[in-house]
């Protein structure tokens, strides 16, 4: 196939291409086209590219690496293209350091995709990412779009009444939080399947409600057990009395939810926010890497481990690190060419250890963002939901679930209305809908607040107050 990864300049790209030179999904792509807007971001990964071939490379696999070409067209890179992998970020890591910032300010938490800062950050991606789905519906009206854009979920639903079915929200959070519990409760699970799996949720909002293996829920076991659950990260992240009386495994993002003064508290003491640790990381790489040659993959490697090595460091404590295998990277990459090799008709075979999206006999199955269709009692048919899914090539059905716990239905409730009237505010202008959006959002639970988060925002993204003037983003042709 041919794939176009819209954000082909993003720092993680090397880790689809490396997926696609070893492994099961060598082979599956012919021809990989990365479109970015910035040209040093772009000569910057094709330097990666480059320096990884003659060490990783495809042989070992007996297919040949796919011919990766460059485009700062958007035309050009849809143009014949079968697949469009979209992880893109308007506004950069500078919107980041806004994202953050303004609601710190306000002593309101700061974080890329949960509260005020994710509601800002899908008011700049929405309407980039509706610009690429109105060209492909015009280019290549017949390619799948795998979104990886943030907020995934929010993200995603925008797009869902320009593409329909074709496209789809990934994310690796749920997934990896199942293959966790599941060794940690001494089941691991075989590689694509999800059978015995209950998870339901809206992405980085969600529950892992039950695990069964051989007809036996083996979660209640894992939540009485204080030391397994202290073997992984999100058993790690909240108290066990507290797990055990909940009785299940919370997505690790909703640590922000349960533990808020802790998790504001810890980001404030920091000396950088996440965002600005990443953009003073990124700002002197990316020209580093452009100019490395032969040692590009060796300087982009080693400032990924360290990116993964301050991967929600608020929530940990003093010294603590992460696990290695968290650390040797590799996730959401797996997801998304899970998601593209049974999406283009190639779901058997094995899937790489740890990922979550192999293949049984009915499809790939993996934990997507998709729309609910009934999946999720209590919510609305056509919001987008986090659950698991069976891929195939006539795209992702979601796997009906428990009806949420009051508890948690309610918040995903909540949660899913904040997602709605920011996607009415990106999509149709409407500025009163944002400020709606952030005063509902249970982070932030003010009209006052609300109100100061909007204009806090648009001062620090003036791009921001362009989106009011511009009318309706329907993303129509």
């Amino acid at each position: 196939m041919r794939l176009m990864i819209a954000g082909g300049g993003g720092f993680r790209v090397p880790l689809v291409y490396r997926a696609l030179t070893a492994g099961p999904f060598a082979g599956l792509v012919r021809e990989l086209v990365l479109f970015d807007v910035d040209p040093l971001r772009l000569a910057a990964i094709s330097a990666v590219l480059s320096s990884m071939a003659p060490s990783g490379g495809a042989a070992s696999s007996g297919h040949s690496a796919p011919a990766v070409s460059t485009t700062t067209s958007l035309a050009e890179g849809l143009d014949g293209t079968d697949m469009v992998f979209a992880a893109i970020r308007p506004g950069g890591t500078a919107g980041r350091i806004a994202d953050e910032r303004v609601a710190l300010g306000l002593g309101l938490l700061g974080q890329e995709t949960t509260g005020a800062g994710g509601i800002s950050y899908a008011l700049r991606s929405i309407p980039g990412m509706l610009e690429l789905a109105r060209e492909m519906k015009r280019r290549c009206p017949e390619a799948w779009l795998v979104n990886f854009t943030n907020p995934a979920g929010m993200v995603t639903e925008a797009l869902v009444p320009v593409l329909g079915r074709r496209v789809i929200g990934i994310c690796d959070s749920a997934g990896a939080l199942v293959h966790r519990a599941a060794r940690a409760a001494g089941a691991p699970l075989p590689e694509g399947k999800l059978d015995g799996v209950g998870y339901y949720g809206l992405n980085h909002l969600g529950w892992l409600y039950r695990l069964e293996s051989g007809g036996k829920d083996l979660l209640p076991g894992l939540l009485a057990d204080a030391q397994a659950l202290a073997g992984f990260e999100e058993g790690r992240l909240f108290p066990q009395p507290f797990l055990q009386s909940l009785g299940c495994l919370p997505n690790e993002y909703l640590y922000y939810y349960y533990d808020t003064v802790r998790a504001v508290g810890a980001i404030r003491t920091m000396r950088q926010t996440r965002g600005e640790s990443i953009h003073e990381q990124q700002s002197g790489l990316y020209p580093a890497l452009a100019a490395a040659g032969s040692r590009a993959y060796e300087l982009w490697d080693a400032a990924r481990r360290s990116r993964e090595e301050g991967y929600l460091a608020e929530a940990r404590a003093s010294g603590e690190q992460r696990d290695e295998d968290d650390l040797a990277g590799g996730g959401y990459e797996r997801v998304a060419l899970g998601v593209m090799r049974a999406l283009s008709g190639g779901a058997s075979g094995a899937a790489p250890a740890g990922a979550s999206g192999g293949a049984s006999g009915r499809g790939a199955e993996l934990i997507l963002n998709t729309p609910n269709a009934g999946a999720v009692p209590g919510l609305p048919a056509d919001a987008v939901v986090e659950v698991p899914c069976v891929v195939t090539s006539d795209g992702a059905v979601p796997v009906p679930q428990d009806r949420p716990a009051d508890a948690q239905l309610a918040l995903m409730q909540r949660v899913k209305e904040v997602e709605r009237l920011t996607v009415s505010a990106a999509v149709h202008g409407r500025r009163d809908d944002a400020v709606r959006a952030f005063a509902l959002h249970p982070l932030i639970d003010s009209g006052e607040l609300a109100v100061e988060l909007l204009a806090g925002y648009e001062a620090a993204l003036p791009a921001l107050r362009l989106l009011w003037r511009g009318g309706p983003q329907t993303g129509k042709p």
